[in-house]
């Protein structure tokens, strides 16, 4: 009888597929690479041609051996890796390492772990994808170029481990230039104004707001401009000039893609884009459900597509129409706006059966795993299900030339709301307008006029940089998670809350690549990158002429830094600090996490003590002196320098006049 064998990356599809596949199937997990660049040296270079050294990775050895035993004796091995670029390579770094007949392996696919999709994958048999290969090998060439080239500069320019990365670098730069913003930023006075008016007979006020005259709308900047307004509004008569009654849809949204997953994963439960990934990933590789064994719950993870299969589509109309009913069924399927490549036409992110509510599979989940199944469950049920209907009404009011106005929104028809609602979905304006009519008085009660300031631009969240990551089309979705994980990780961004804070250490980084690496830091250059490894993936382009053309203007910026910057090292600068401890000048010095102070005299005197710079702005509560000074993430921040006897402090960097207005 004949023997197959199968090779999935992680282990936790072993089970579940052996069991969809029978007793002639050897299902055996590769636990991701096998092979790769030796992390001794870059692994590639012009003197070869750019043809990259692979090696087996360390620990692999055993895992490739059983492989090797196992796949002598099958008639035909079936590489099942995860079904994208990564996959592929890995597909076939394995037909490479294996040592078989190239005849006997296949590469099969499959979007979700279920009976049916791997069934079919097996009969949908093909050979390796090159071209998919060769677009993921060529990511993997560009990023240990930059990584082992750009790398040693900033270990001899800043300190040692630092690291560039094409995205990772690209990434600072996007969170750098929107601190940049807010430093800048000047606020802007405005005023709002609103009425409260009562209708005859009624109990309840009326808040009308203000809008401007009749015909033209009027942006309040003062006080004197809105104390003039209501001056002109004394004894005015506040009448109702028309009434528009109205309809409007909200559409439903679409199914989620990695990056929609992790924004709204983020805002809805409080999940960094890792902690997503993981679970996500869990989900995907099967979890046991009771009475139904190890089950496939939601398909691949990894996506930047929101189509969903015709099997899917159909049983999805079946499951609302059976349990909402037929109007609340989309009349058409929403489609997104492509405006770059799609990532190997995969599916949308959904369950992989609808009947599979959260209710059902709440027990065999763990309580994070069924928050996040719940939310891709409801999302997709509501992407297949009818818009929602408002019955809309606004009203204007006139007194004395100036125009108010009144708006009501009342639900009419849940349709999609019924299943779903976004985290930042808009509020319902309420307003009791049943009572009014055209040409209805209402009595004057008093006016509300608040001041506002125009407010900066918000720092990034995780959720908010994927998202512009991807508007920018700045890596794929496997490599947003990684990217915000490593720039965390190496202290050039802190997380406090949901926020991404630049640190001392990510400014002085992001400050050196814009330097000496403009590309690699420039956001176009590196979604052109991205859309050159897409023409690789189709076949019009060949990835060594990628390699050919990028290496050289490399290596002239590496050596060019090597020669201009060797200035910005950062040296000791004497302060006027005397060590206590043996009275010499204290030198300012960079460590792993910042500037501090230390005794010249080291190794003798190893005397260190943080380092306060001075900003030249007098504190508003004491008088003295206001420094920088960083949180325990790292992030930046302005206090006293007579803290703790003196507790101010503040995140916006405060300037001499603010201060003087504060002091007053």
């Amino acid at each position: 009888m004949a023997k197959y064998l199968v090779i999935v990356e992680s282990p936790a599809k072993v089970n579940t597929i052996k069991k969809f596949l029978g007793a002639n199937y050897e299902v055996m997990a590769s636990n991701g690479h096998v092979r790769d660049l030796p992390k001794s040296q870059m692994g590639i270079g012009p003197e070869n041609d750019f043809e990259p050294k692979y090696i087996t990775i360390r620990g692999k050895g055993d895992i490739l051996a059983k492989l090797r035993k196992e796949a002598k004796k099958a008639d035909k091995i079936y590489l099942a890796t995860d079904p994208d670029r990564e996959g592929e390579a890995i597909s076939w770094h394995l037909s490479q390492a294996l040592n078989q007949d190239p005849k006997k392996m296949y590469r099969i696919t499959f979007n979700e772990i279920t009976k049916q999709a791997v069934k079919n994958s097996i009969k949908q048999a093909r050979e390796i994808d090159m071209n998919l290969v060769d677009a993921q090998q060529t990511r993997r060439i560009l990023d240990r170029m930059v990584g082992y080239r750009i790398s040693p500069v900033l270990w001899d320019k800043i300190k040692r481990g630092l690291s560039a990365g094409r995205v990772q670098s690209a990434a600072l730069r996007i969170i750098a230039d929107r601190e940049e913003e807010i430093a800048a930023f000047v606020p802007e006075e405005y005023w709002s104004l609103d009425a409260k008016l009562l209708a005859e007979g009624s109990k309840k006020p009326l808040i009308a707001k203000f809008y401007g005259t009749e015909k033209e709308k009027i942006e309040i900047t003062s006080e004197e401009q809105i104390l003039k307004i209501q001056k002109e509004l004394e004894n005015a008569a506040y009448e109702v000039a028309d009434i528009k009654k109205g309809e409007r849809t909200k559409k439903a949204p679409l199914p989620f893609t990695t990056s929609t997953l992790q924004q709204e994963a983020s805002k809805a439960l409080n999940f960094s884009t890792q902690k997503t990934m993981r679970l996500a990933q869990q989900l995907y590789e099967g979890v046991e459900v009771k009475g139904q064994g190890t089950v496939g719950l939601i398909t691949y993870l990894r996506t930047d597509s929101t189509r969903v299969s015709e099997e899917a589509e159909t049983a999805a109309k079946e499951f609302i129409s059976s349990n909402y009913g037929e109007e609340y069924l989309a009349e058409g399927t929403a489609v997104k706006k492509e405006t770059k490549k799609i990532q190997d036409a995969h599916e949308a992110i959904r369950p992989t059966d609808l009947k599979r509510t959260p209710t059902v599979v709440k027990e065999s989940l763990s309580r994070d795993q069924f928050r996040l199944y719940q939310l891709i469950w409801k999302r997709f049920a509501a992407s297949r299900m009818s818009s929602a209907r408002y019955e809309t009404t606004s009203v204007k009011i006139l007194a004395n030339g100036y125009r108010f106005q009144l708006a009501d929104s009342k639900l009419a028809f849940d349709g999609f709301l019924s299943v779903y609602t976004e985290t930042d979905g808009e509020e319902i304006e309420k307003a009791n307008v049943k009572s009014l009519e055209k040409g209805t008085v209402l009595k004057f009660e008093e006016f509300d006029g608040k001041q506002h300031f125009t407010q900066p631009p918000a720092h990034f969240t995780e959720a908010a940089l994927v998202k512009t990551l991807e508007e920018l089309g700045i890596g794929r979705p496997s490599t947003y998670a990684p990217t915000i994980t490593t720039i965390i990780a190496r202290r050039y961004v802190a997380k406090e809350g949901k926020n991404l804070y630049i640190t001392e250490l990510g400014e002085i980084v992001n400050d050196m690549m814009k330097r000496a690496f403009p590309s690699i830091v420039d956001t176009e250059f590196t979604a052109n990158v991205e859309g050159l490894l897409d023409c690789i993936a189709d076949g019009n382009v060949k990835w060594k002429t990628v390699v050919r053309n990028f290496y050289p203007d490399l290596e002239a910026a590496v050596n060019n830094a090597e020669k201009e910057l060797e200035n910005v090292k950062i040296a000791d600068e004497e302060t006027d600090v005397i060590c206590e401890e043996c009275g010499r000048n204290m030198v300012i010095k960079y460590g792993p996490h910042g500037k501090f102070l230390a005794c010249p005299g080291f190794p003798e005197c190893r005397n260190t003590k943080p380092y306060l710079e001075k900003i030249g702005v007098a504190c508003p509560q004491c008088g003295k002196d206001i420094v920088i000074r960083k949180s325990k993430k790292g992030r930046k921040y302005y206090g006293c320098e007579n803290n703790p006897e003196c507790d101010y402090m503040t995140w916006q960097r405060p300037k001499a006049a603010d201060a003087a207005g504060d002091k007053e």
